[in-house]
């Protein structure tokens, strides 16, 4: 596999987060800015997109977590997105995902390199739901869908 700042080797354009490639979306309002990934952006090999203001969501918001079951489940609606005080944002979630995703196939994204450990965009680890700083094995939304289209993710730290 090849590490998150390699460059594309194909002529398909990568998706990153976009809180990677400066731009200020994350739930905190800050930006996790890689000097690699901005470079393929501004160079055009790589699509800068950030799900869950896609689905509506403001920057700032409330820190959300994956409830009861795994994204697949947010997927299929067994399961929740919430904030810290309870508030459901699966709807936006999951539409802003699609949408990033729909948007990923129809650019011919074979590789997608998503912030770690978001309810979005984590691949292979997530937080648990308690909002407590806890982490567990998962997916976030974004990268369910993505996966399930056939889009290799990769998480970067």
């Amino acid at each position: 596999m090849s590490s998150p700042s390699a460059p594309n080797q194909s002529d398909a354009p990568i998706l990153v987060s976009a809180c990677l490639a400066g731009i200020p979306c994350r739930y905190d309002g800050a930006a996790k800015p890689d000097p690699a990934i901005i470079a393929a952006v501004d160079q055009g090999r790589a699509i800068a997109r950030c799900a869950e203001r896609s689905g509506g969501l403001p920057t700032p918001r409330p820190p959300a977590e994956i409830v009861g079951g795994s994204a697949d489940d947010v997927v299929r609606g067994r399961a929740r997105v919430l904030t810290a005080d309870g508030t459901d944002v699966s709807l936006e979630f999951v539409a802003g995902a699609q949408a990033v995703a729909d948007e990923a196939v129809s650019a011919g994204v074979t590789t997608a390199i998503l912030q770690a450990r978001s309810p979005s965009c984590g691949c292979g680890t997530v937080y648990d739901g308690t909002h407590s700083g806890v982490q567990v094995s998962g997916d976030g939304v974004l990268t369910a869908i993505l996966k399930s289209r056939g889009i290799d993710v990769i998480a970067h730290d």
